[in-house]
């Protein structure tokens, strides 16, 4: 049995895993989609701030996007509720109640822990924090403790006040909230005992915020032990004696500790704060934990002499529980402990009272899975009566239970698909379809057969020219290579006398100065030369700059971008389509193209360095060398390795003109002379009319541009609204 149970729990919780991952990979998809119904509703703005034609606009007012992203915002959290229930490595078990009912003295019967760990006592609201409890059997107690950021605290903790009690600005900084005295409380709330309350409850932040406000500061989790748990989670000592402030400052614990029943496998309980206290957001707070960290619920309710009922607060209770998860009934997945007394307790056997209150629940509506009379500070009742009853349900119920909670989060996410469907197939036809083929096709003919002579004549000119001029130097490159050798000649870097006097001192030789000086001439000298990169793409750039003019003004293309030189040809290749794929390789071809020093010129400028080598040089030092013919030797191999430079880049100063005129010629093959090329041209000017003749279409009445920038929008809103996106129950 004992082993059965185990067993069973752990394989529940890893049959849970995978479809954590599945709801995860939904909630991303939704997310997208959101993202493309942001942008479509972002385009409908616009088109509605441009369409003149009323039945245009009527059509564009019809689409209703802004409710489909406030229920995705619902769904998106729903799902990161199922996702965390999902992942959770335990089953989880959650005891709330109001203070003084026996839910801290029936965690410490489940868990074996003490009020050390467990504050319970006859006073309210002992347990100042919410703590989860995990089974771990045979490690030491001990806990783990989440302090609050200074931002987390003034928003989720203090803020609320402010707002709630209308004190005017909220703080922003720590220091603001600590060192400024507290608002007033407004005329409006005087005399009103909840608002009081609220307002005492925030003076205790205030009040005490010395003693723990260095928690504030502090990396999260930190470890504590056994001893030290009580005094970060509770409000007073064992005695009664409210000494304890941390718990102001942290948001949660962590318990780790051996159940007394051992064979519970798996699971985790979860003490809430008791309900009651004037602190504000722990309704909401409540909702949050069991709407998604919570697998079981169990309330906890102590009757009393001389007579009880189910109150306001314990309906008030119950309808907070169940709507933390509207997906999935609260009388499916909780249990009404009745703590029951015996004799000798303080307020005696509360037995009848116990049976009155199960025989009255359903006139007050609280219904749950079952109501359950035992001792909650008896560890063998509470472990016999209450906690193998609940873990004997979960066993049995889990999986149905998530099959149902997962099952209608699906429903709803498949019945927004089809809202969302709906809603782009009115969007798809809000700009109406358009002018027809025949009205608009053979004007775009003869316009498109005079852009196509236009563009022709332009490049084949262009290619002529530079044709002409293939075998002339290039201005910008000869310009170049004369300031490279002007900076060769007037930068040497040759030492002076007195420097190589020193570096022959410190070499030791004048031999090993002399070998060491010919590489960092050299280098000196070499570096000088990398400038000729800008010469080339100078050249290089101007060359495009005019196969863009032509393209621009004779092809018409300057409508579509204001971009000039290469980056109005990646500009260009990026409008076309990828099925344009000849007509694409052209502007990639010239775009991509490049002319560089080391590409073109390095290789054939290093072989003249040569002489400026130890090994290769021709001019070795005597056997009685000295400083001066060091300096002698190092100016002459200087100057001939320049004037050798020079001679090979004399015989270079062509090759940019050879270069352009080669790539512009296949460029010009690839647009203009390939099979099939002029189609791909029409068809992709076809698609842009409106925007390359704008004057000669806009009399036809039709926008081309706007009509495909919002059916591409469209488009990429249908593709993230496939339904096996948002289907994790597939």
């Amino acid at each position: 049995m004992s082993e059965n149970r185990t067993v069973q729990i752990a394989r529940i919780i890893e049959k849970r895993q995978p479809l954590a991952i599945e709801v995860e990979e939904v909630g991303k998809n939704l997310q997208a989609l959101s993202s493309a119904l942001h942008g479509l509703e972002q385009h409908r703005s616009q088109l509605l701030s441009q369409a003149d034609d009323v039945e245009t606009r009527g059509r564009l007012q019809e689409i209703d996007l802004v409710t489909i992203q406030d229920e995705i915002t619902t769904e998106l959290a729903a799902l990161s509720k199922l996702k965390t229930r999902f992942s959770r490595e335990t089953l989880t078990i959650g005891v709330i109640g109001r203070a003084g009912q026996g839910k801290s003295r029936l965690l410490q019967s489940l868990s074996g822990l003490s009020t050390d760990e467990i504050p319970s006592g006859d006073r309210s609201h002992c347990t100042g924090v919410r703590s989860t409890i995990h089974h771990n059997p045979g490690v030491e107690t001990y806990g783990e403790v989440w302090f609050h950021s200074e931002r987390s605290f003034l928003n989720e903790v203090i803020s609320p006040y402010y707002e709630k009690l209308s004190l005017g600005s909220r703080p922003f900084a720590l220091d603001e909230f600590a060192q400024n005295p507290l608002p007033d409380m407004p005329k409006q709330f005087a005399g009103q005992a909840e608002p009081g309350a609220m307002y005492e409850h925030l003076r205790k932040y205030h009040t005490n915020f010395n003693k723990y406000k260095h928690l504030l500061k502090k990396a999260s989790p930190q470890r504590i032990s056994k001893q030290q748990i009580r005094e970060y989670v509770a409000q007073d000592t064992p005695d009664g004696q409210r000494v304890y402030f941390n718990y102001l400052a942290v948001q949660e614990a962590k318990i780790v500790c051996g159940f007394p029943n051992t064979d519970v496998g798996q699971i985790a309980l979860i003490d809430m704060p008791g309900l009651g206290d004037t602190g504000l957001g722990d309704a909401e707070r409540l909702m949050s934990i069991l709407g998604q960290d919570v697998d079981i619920v169990l309330f906890v309710r102590m009757p009393r002499p001389p007579r009880d009922f189910w109150a306001d607060v314990d309906v008030k209770l119950y309808d907070t529980a169940r709507s933390s998860l509207v997906d999935l009934p609260i009388h499916l997945w909780s249990f009404m402990v009745l703590n029951q007394t015996k004799l000798n307790s303080s307020i005696g056997d509360n037995s009848i009272y116990c049976e009155e209150l199960i025989n009255t629940h359903k006139s007050s509506h609280i219904n749950v899975v079952k109501f359950i009379t035992a001792s909650c500070a008896d560890e063998e009742e509470a472990n016999q009566r209450i906690l193998n009853q609940v873990l004997e349900y979960l066993m049995q119920n889990i999986t149905d239970l998530d099959k149902q909670y997962a099952s209608a989060c699906q429903d709803r996410l498949n019945r927004l698909h089809t809202t969302i469907a709906l809603e782009l197939e009115k969007s798809k036809k809000a700009l109406g379809h358009g002018v027809q083929r025949d009205s608009w096709f053979p004007a775009f003919i003869k316009l498109f057969n005079k852009l196509w002579s236009d563009l022709t004549v332009g490049l084949e000119g262009l290619l002529r020219d530079l044709r002409w001029q293939r075998d002339a130097q290039d201005t910008d490159f000869k310009d170049q290579v004369s300031a490279a050798l002007q900076a060769c000649r007037e930068d040497t870097g040759i030492p002076s006398l007195d420097a190589i006097e020193v570096r022959r001192d410190s070499e030791g030789s004048y031999n090993i100065a002399y070998n060491k000086y010919l590489h960092e001439i050299r280098a000196y000298l070499s570096q000088h030369f990398l400038s000729l990169d800008n010469g080339l793409k100078r050249s290089l750039e101007n060359i495009k700059s005019q196969v863009v003019d032509i393209l621009a003004e004779q092809g018409r293309l300057r409508a579509l971008t204001d971009s000039n030189g290469t980056n109005f040809l990646y500009s260009m290749e990026s409008l076309m389509p990828e099925d344009l794929d000849r007509l694409k390789l052209g502007f990639q071809i010239l775009s991509t193209f490049e002319l560089s020093y080391r590409g073109l010129i390095q290789h054939r400028i290093r072989r003249h360095l040569d002489r400026l080598t130890p090994d290769e040089t021709p001019l070795q030092l005597s056997k009685s060398p000295s400083a001066d013919e060091i300096l002698v030797s190092l100016q002459t191999l200087h100057a001939e390795a320049i004037y050798e430079c020079e001679a090979a880049l004399e015989e270079l100063l062509c090759e940019p003109s050879q270069a352009a005129y080669a790539i512009v010629e296949e460029f010009v093959d690839r647009i203009l002379r390939a099979e099939g090329v002029k189609d791909d041209w029409q068809i992709f000017l076809e698609e842009i009319r409106s925007e390359v003749w704008a004057t000669e279409f806009e009399k036809l009445g039709e926008n081309s541009k706007l009509r495909r920038e919002w059916m591409q929008s469209v488009e990429h809103a249908l593709s993230a609204n496939q339904n096996d996106l948002i289907n994790f129950l597939n």
